[in-house]
């Protein structure tokens, strides 16, 4: 990927040109962006973009790349969502999930929040150059800019860290926004926060889909459950690893 990007080719031609001589021009390119993949620099960032779910997104140091796991949060949102259904993406970043949402789900009625204005900036800057319509993008600290609104389907992405496990994580994560990833000294302030406020967003029947760490599906279902839901469960990804929990209204 590094390479091919230093050439301005596309990785085909890096495997049938391999024996193709670089200049020096193309070698000194290529040697920056390896030596910044080797500092713990996240691909995504060094390339300026990263797939999910058949989309091409922008990102940058002002959001979290978007990871394949969160794929699964799509996903179960789409199944509980009907057609023209209203659905909040909390915590948007670069806008993956509200545009995945909006581009595979019939009609549905899109708003994605976000803390961060700069996130948003990119976010929107995403649905404009995918050329996809009609989601809703506003600023928001937690819920607070929805008033009394409901959803079908909230799903969120919440930081889930502990400073620790920042701290001893893989070098990529120091080049992230902190504040989308550490959550507090538990790891599960943001998802306990959001649980105990989300019944007052959901439509009868609405559901509330958080993606949770490694170790904290069992602490999450307790914190829906807390919150009045039922039918809480927990889906895995593809590690196996419990990565969604979920809850609906009654």
């Amino acid at each position: 990927l590094l390479l091919a990007e230093a050439l301005g080719i596309d990785r085909l031609r890096v495997y049938t040109e391999s024996e193709r001589p670089l200049t020096a021009a193309e070698l000194a390119r290529a040697r920056e962006l390896v030596g910044r993949r080797a500092r713990g620099e996240p691909v995504a960032y060094i390339l300026g973009r990263r797939a999910f779910r058949g989309l091409e997104l922008a990102v940058g140091p002002g959001v979290l790349v978007p990871r394949p796991e969160t794929e699964l949060l799509v996903e179960w949102a789409l199944e509980v969502a009907a057609p023209g259904a209203a659905v909040l993406d909390w915590g948007t970043g670069s806008g993956a999930v509200a545009l995945a949402l909006a581009a595979e789900g019939p009609g549905l009625r899109v708003t994605a929040i976000d803390r961060s204005e700069a996130a948003l900036e990119v976010a929107r800057g995403n649905a404009a150059r995918l050329g996809i319509k009609g989601v809703e993008w506003l600023c928001s600290d937690g819920f607070a800019a929805l008033g009394g609104r409901r959803f079908a389907a909230i799903a969120a992405n919440p930081p889930y860290l502990t400073p620790g496990e920042l701290a001893a994580g893989p070098a990529e994560l120091r080049f992230e926004p902190e504040g989308a990833l550490v959550a507090g000294p538990t790891g599960l302030e943001a998802i306990e926060a959001i649980a105990a406020a989300a019944p007052s967003h959901l439509e009868p029947g609405g559901w509330l889909l958080v993606e949770v760490g490694d170790r904290q599906a069992e602490a999450a279902a307790r914190a829906l459950r807390a919150a009045g839901l039922a039918d809480v469960a927990a889906r895995d990804d593809f590690a196996g690893v419990p990565r969604v929990v979920g809850g609906r209204l009654r």
